[in-house]
Parts: structure tokens; sequence; C-alpha cells
């Protein structure tokens, strides 16, 4: 039973992960000898088999029979003590599997003998708690200062009074992962360690803030270097997800190449109103005061505040909150002369950024995201001068 509990193990580890390759490497993690581990992309119930895609995007064929099993289990456990029998027919498209039988020798099938699933909607329920619990315990940033010697990482953070810095010590108990080049979802991240930490990096913290809010001690840290841009767009192609624009900080063309784990937005036209007269030179120092939160929650995913507030109106002055929680929208929805804001890790390539965020609307976007200063604070850069200074767009939720 024990290489079963491993087994369980890496589902729960993956639950949930996408991919948008359309090609399998060589080597696939996500299937053995003995394995295949992924998404069901569809049954035939009459046939008695399930086509399965693993994480590294290899389509496999897993053949059932009288004597499969079917279990059920919770994401993240790793024994089968809260296992519930099921059959066949409970099983949907959407569901993580991990079909245990033979597989043949071109990785193409697999015979199961059990069947261990999570299914699409325990995922989902598990994933939004997590988001939410990053939300209540995260901190977002980004890294200014490293120091090998004691471990500690002094990051750049937006709050209500500008930005300010917040000490963040690293124990050998953090779980510590990272971005690799061109990876665009939070459950990319590979484990990482101090010695990978970087000045500029952004970075997403749970844990907990002191009482004055100078430290953060962490439990998870993600890091990642990346890139956000700004720009007018010139050109869309949906049938390839490609978007040109002309970014505002290099002055030359980008191309933005949209998958389909990319998450778009879209600032509303009565948002943007609501910072009339507030851009770069106009209103509160910086350009970029809090919008006004008339109350009414849109447009905020969810019904929230679009500031991110709590009851009674009062907002937290996180910027990459309030744009997580504008509504979704899709690249039909993006027209030649919007304003967009995309984040990206660094790639090989930059000129083309494979995008992990894409918020688009107009002009005032570009206000919305350039730091408001404290009161005496050196004046940071607008971002149209230097999007990737002091803006954390990046990294994502799970």
């Amino acid at each position: 039973m024990k290489f079963l509990f491993l087994f369980i193990a890496i589902l729960g580890l993956v639950a949930g992960a996408q991919t948008t390759n359309a090609q399998a490497p060589a080597t696939d993690a996500g299937i053995t000898a003995t394995r295949v581990i992924g998404e069901v992309k569809s049954i035939d119930a009459a046939a008695k088999q399930l086509t399965v895609k693993t994480d590294a995007g290899s389509m496999v064929t897993v053949v059932l029979s009288d004597a499969t099993t079917y279990s059920r289990l919770p994401p993240g456990e790793t024994t089968l003590d809260k296992a519930v029998t099921i059959a066949l027919t409970d099983l949907a498209e959407g569901d993580r599997v991990m079909a245990s039988g033979k597989t043949s020798d071109d990785h193409k099938s697999n015979a199961a003998r059990k069947l261990i699933v999570m299914t699409k909607g325990d995922i989902a329920k598990k994933n939004e708690r997590e988001r939410l619990e990053w939300r209540q315990r995260g901190i977002l940033g980004v890294v200014s200062a490293v120091k090998p010697e004691s471990k500690e990482i002094t990051i750049s953070t937006r709050g209500p009074m500008g930005t300010q810095p917040v000490i963040i010590p690293i124990s050998d108990k953090v779980d510590m992962r990272r971005y690799a080049p061109d990876s665009i979802k939070f459950s990319d991240a590979k484990p990482s360690d101090f010695s990978e930490l970087k000045v500029g990096d952004q970075l997403r913290a749970l844990g907990d803030k002191s009482t004055d809010g100078t430290h953060f001690t962490p439990e998870r840290v993600v890091t990642g270097a990346f890139r956000t841009a700004g720009g007018t767009v010139t050109a869309i192609d949906a049938a390839t997800g490609e978007i040109k624009i002309h970014d505002l900080e290099k002055k030359q063309p980008l191309t933005i190449v949209i998958k389909s784990d990319s998450v778009l937005r879209r600032l509303p036209a009565e948002f943007a109103a609501m910072m009339g007269g507030r851009g770069p030179g106009g209103g509160e120092a910086g350009g970029a005061s809090r919008p006004a939160n008339t109350g009414g929650g849109s447009p905020s995913a969810g019904g929230g505040p679009p500031n991110g507030a709590g009851p009674g109106g009062q907002g937290r002055g996180n910027i990459a909150d309030m744009l997580e929680r504008l509504p979704l929208s899709s690249i039909n929805d993006i027209k030649v002369g919007d304003t967009i804001l995309v984040s990206s890790t660094k790639g090989a390539d930059p000129t083309r950024l494979t995008a992990i965020t894409l918020v688009s609307g107009n002009e005032m976007l570009l206000a919305l995201i350039t730091p408001r200063q404290a009161p005496g604070a050196a004046q940071s850069p607008n971002p149209a001068a230097g999007l990737g200074s002091g803006v954390t767009f990046g990294i994502g939720l799970p």
C-alpha cells in the first residue's frame, strides 16, 4: 500500500494543474509503467474507456474492465482513509484521476485495475479555500533587499499609505517555490531556496504579519522574475491567441501570447469614469489614488468592492488585489486602441510575452498602478517608464 499512498500524494500535489502544450515531451512525469495521472477529457462508458490528458500534454486511453475499482478522494489527502467507493457513472470530464495498472510500451494506453478520482468540483472548492486564505493571510511585493547572512528578505509592498518596506525572515521550515521562465500558473512554481532570490523579484507569501506591519513570518513563499508591460493594442489575432501592442516602456512593438491558462480581465468603463481626473499629474500624489468606493460592489467579481474593501468600505489600497477582482473577459473583448497591462515571467524572447494576467481598458489603467507615495517618500518611477519597477502584478493565486 505504501506505493499507492505515494501515487495519491502525487495526484494531490498536482490536482487542479493543467497544461497548454500541444505535444508531450519525451519524458512525461504523468506516465509510468504502472500508472497514469491526468485530467479526464472524454468518457466512453459503453466502450469502458477514458481519455486522460497528463499535465505535460500526453493523451492516454485508459481501458477499464468489470474488475476495475473506483474511489473518490478529497484533494490533498495522501492516504485512502477518506476514500469513498464510486462507480464509472460518477466520473465527469474535468475530474483528475490516477489510473493504476499496466501502461503500454508506447505510453498510449493503460489497463486500469484501480481508478482514484478527485472531482473537478472538489478541486475547485479546495482551490477557492486556498485563494481565500492567501488573500486573508498573504502579502505581495517586490524584493528590494536580500541578506544571505541573516536569511532575510525585504520587500516593498503597496498599502493605504503608499509603498512600505516589510522584512521577511526565511527559516528552514518555509516552503519556497519559484516560477520557471515562460511558466503561467501558480501551480507551475517549482521547489526553490533562498539562493535563487534576487532584488527585483516579485514575491507572494502566506503567513502572519507583525502588529506594526514591519515584519512578516512566512509559511510559504512563491517568487519569480516577472515583467509587467503596458501599451496600446495595434492588432489582434484571436485564432492564434496573439495581441500586438506598442510597448510604452521599450517604445517598440511587443507580441502578447494568450494561452488557455492566461487570465484576462477588463476594467469596466464605469470604473474608469469613477477615476476621472486622477491620472498622472492630477489628483493625489503619484496620480494613483484609490478609486472611490460607491458601495455597490461593481465591478469586482463576486460582488465585492473593486478596491478590495472590507466592511464599511475601508479599502486596503492593494492594487494587485483589486486587479484580481475585476470581471473576467476574453480575447474577443479586446479591441484595437485599447490600453492593456500584462504580466509575464521573463522568457528567452524579450519581444514576446506569454500572459499570466492581462487587464484591458483605457488609458486610466496606467494611472491606476502608478505608485502613490507616502508623505516625504521618494517618488517611484511612472509605470509607463518601466512597469516592472514596483508593480506587483505577476504572481497569481492558487
